[in-house]
């Protein structure tokens, strides 16, 4: 059931969003471990829902059916659990995905030929619990943030090369880095998903960013509620970040420079029940692809916030109940969700809304 906020609860909202942000980016007039790693609400402007539906509110959105492209992993006996992340494309044409919960000496990052099928180890090691992969402009290495030492790695897409790029606490907290974007240049832009098993009103999360070259951390917004998905939109003027314990997808608006937060509203609330939003991606018409954990969907919303189709698997899939990531293969409609359960990590195909981007791989 679709429910539109009165004017009066999307302001409390909006509040509650600025006061995230550091003072000093508003206007002058205005702003442990591996085992516990593991429909739309609209602030429109009064009557612009209705008057969109002449009057009413609109269809639900059509559905689409996901198909099994393969399986990646099985639960692991260690850890008692798998669970796919991080689907982004690299240079040469495969998926890369990580296994948050796999245990030493087991496969924490994967290759996987979107077209043979094909599955390949890429990187282990004994501590790290990665939660997403993102090949950077900068270097063209792969990083990868890990939930449990609170820093961000880098290799080489063969799985070389191991350099700790971040690591220590920001502003004298220790960081739970979740999901990756970079920026044009090769900046990343960080959620730290503090307080993810913690109630959603007491928000402790942060987004931070972190410049390419010396590794310095700048907190653009704080005391959000555990997020955790962050995208750019196509035009780099903003991002899209979810936050986990409240279901809610925030824009984030941007300065010229891509150094603070100018302003920032909710966009859509995600009906959720008792399952919570993970990660998102953008594609090129702006599109924002929500996964969630604890059901096998993906949520397809406009730049305005309208809930396009909803992309499900089919009912003969069992044993499958979180969607958490997406990535649209660059300059295609292919897209790619990792899928994971009691039978294990897979990875479904489905066609795209729009052409895969940079921003179109998952965090």
């Amino acid at each position: 059931m679709t429910v539109h906020r009165t004017p009066a609860a999307c302001s409390a909202r909006v509040r509650a969003v600025r006061a995230a942000l550091p003072a000093r980016a508003l206007p002058a007039r205005a702003l442990p471990a591996l085992a516990a790693v593991g429909l739309l609400l609209g602030c429109a402007a009064p009557g612009t829902a209705d008057a969109a539906a002449g009057g009413r509110h609109p269809d639900p959105a059509p559905e689409r059916t996901a198909a099994r492209l393969v399986q990646v992993t099985s639960v692991h006996e260690a850890t008692g659990m798998t669970l796919l992340e991080g689907p982004t494309f690299g240079p040469d044409g495969s998926l890369f995905v990580v296994d948050v919960t796999a245990p030493a000496g087991e496969p924490k990052v994967l290759r996987i030929n979107v077209d043979t099928r094909d599955v390949d180890p890429v990187y282990t090691n004994e501590t790290s619990a990665y939660t997403s992969a993102q090949f950077s402009p900068h270097d063209g290495r792969l990083y990868l943030t890990d939930f449990v030492s609170g820093g961000i790695d880098s290799i080489t897409a063969d799985g070389d090369d191991r350099r700790a790029f971040f690591a220590g606490d920001v502003e004298g907290e220790p960081m739970r880095p979740d999901d990756v974007a970079f920026d044009e240049s090769g900046n990343l832009f960080v959620t730290d998903t503090t307080g993810y098993a913690d109630p959603s009103w007491e928000p402790q999360g942060r987004v931070v960013r972190i410049d390419k070259e010396t590794a310095e951390a700048t907190v653009l917004a704080r005391d959000l509620p555990a997020p955790n998905g962050i995208s750019f939109t196509p035009d780099y003027d903003g991002l899209w970040v979810s936050q986990h314990t409240e279901n809610r997808l925030d824009y984030f608006r941007l300065d010229a420079g891509l150094t603070e937060v100018t302003t920032a509203h909710p966009a859509v609330q995600v009906d959720g029940g008792h399952t919570q939003i993970d990660s998102n991606a953008v594609d090129a018409a702006g599109n924002v692809y929500q996964g969630v954990h604890g059901q096998a969907k993906i949520f397809v919303y406009s730049p305005t916030g309208e809930l396009l189709t909803t992309v499900s698997l089919p009912p003969r899939a069992k044993g499958l109940t979180s969607a958490t990531n997406i990535a649209i293969r660059p300059g295609t409609t292919e897209a790619y969700m990792t899928v994971s359960g009691t039978a294990g990590g897979f990875v479904y195909e489905f066609e795209a809304l729009a052409d895969g981007i940079r921003q179109s791989n998952g965090g």
